[in-house]
């Protein structure tokens, strides 16, 4: 019986999470579990997680939907979808979960919570992983993916058999998942597509589609996904040829209401991840030497946002 615990049952976490539930619902070899709290744990209890794609629509059942760790015990598979700001308090609640077998994969923004998790857990197994969704939490107990493109990307250096296991799984619940060989480039390659269209939807409150048809703001995008380019770069990674222009078309071929999860959190007077997406590119960037003035900018005039709500 391979166990695997979704925390963080949100956009991403709903999804991928609700497509696993729903497919091993009635399995006798995969149990699927979430980690979920308040009225959206009791809505998923009573009535399951509804999940509306634009492939349709279906209801998923996980084995148990809980907020208390102990009454899961142990699993092979944690995979972690909650907010970056809330990583390492949800790894201390997650402790009594993680045994020597193990295996944990965050699905989160941004591109240093292996090292973070790490920090916690030297000694466990603990993969990377990043996805392409657009997928909110629209409500209790109900999911909403839009858009064509819903993969999934992980890998590892070591762990061959488990890697295909896993993959196994995904795929025959209808999720598009690729083990990737170089992970850490794939994760700095949605990074550098993430990190600017976040930052810049959240900071001008404006959707990709308002953002493109500004030469204004299209500067601004541009600007941001080259300071960013030349940090991943500093940093080591080998980005492929024109991944700037590539970056660009990707962002104008989403669609034009498209925005970004911490627009919607700002919107809505959330916490927003804006040190994983925004301050970190800043603080990378000067551990390099590098200047970043429109991260900066845009760093600092959310930050006094987040200040003023605090």
């Amino acid at each position: 019986m391979v166990k695997i615990v979704i925390a963080g049952i949100g956009g991403v976490g709903g999804f991928f999470g609700g497509k696993l539930a729903h497919h091993f619902e009635h399995s006798s070899d995969v149990e699927i579990y979430f980690i979920a709290r308040g009225e959206h744990k009791t809505k998923i209890e009573q009535h399951g997680l509804s999940v509306e794609t634009n492939d349709g629509n279906f209801v998923a059942h996980p084995k148990l939907v809980t907020s208390d760790v102990a009454a899961i015990t142990d699993c092979d598979f944690l995979i972690i979808c909650t907010k970056s700001y809330d990583l390492e308090k949800t790894m201390e609640q997650l402790k009594p979960l993680i045994t020597d077998r193990t295996v944990i994969l965050p699905l989160l923004n941004g591109v240093d919570s292996e090292e973070r998790i790490h920090h916690l857990l030297p000694n466990t197994t603990i993969w990377q992983g990043c996805v392409y969704i657009v997928s909110r939490l629209v409500e209790p107990g109900r999911i909403r993916q839009s858009g064509k493109i819903y993969s999934l990307y992980f890998g590892s250096k070591d762990g061959d058999a488990q890697l295909r296991q896993l993959q196994e799984i995904f795929l025959s619940a209808g999720i598009n998942s690729t083990v990737s060989k170089d992970i850490i480039i794939t994760i700095w390659e949605k990074f550098l597509f993430i990190s600017p269209v976040a930052s810049l939807t959240t900071y001008l409150r404006a959707n990709v589609g308002e953002i493109i048809s500004n030469k204004k703001y299209v500067e601004l995008l541009v600007a941001l996904i080259n300071e960013l380019k030349n940090v991943g770069v500093a940093n080591g990674i080998a980005f492929p040829p024109a991944i700037e222009t590539t970056t660009f078309e990707k962002i104008r071929s989403l669609p034009p209401e498209s925005t970004s999860s911490m627009h919607d959190d700002l919107v809505k007077n959330k916490n927003i991840e804006l040190e994983s997406l925004t301050g970190y590119v800043i603080r990378l960037g000067n551990k390099y030497g590098l200047q970043t003035p429109v991260y900066k900018k845009i760093y600092m005039e959310l930050n006094q946002h987040v200040k003023g709500q605090a």
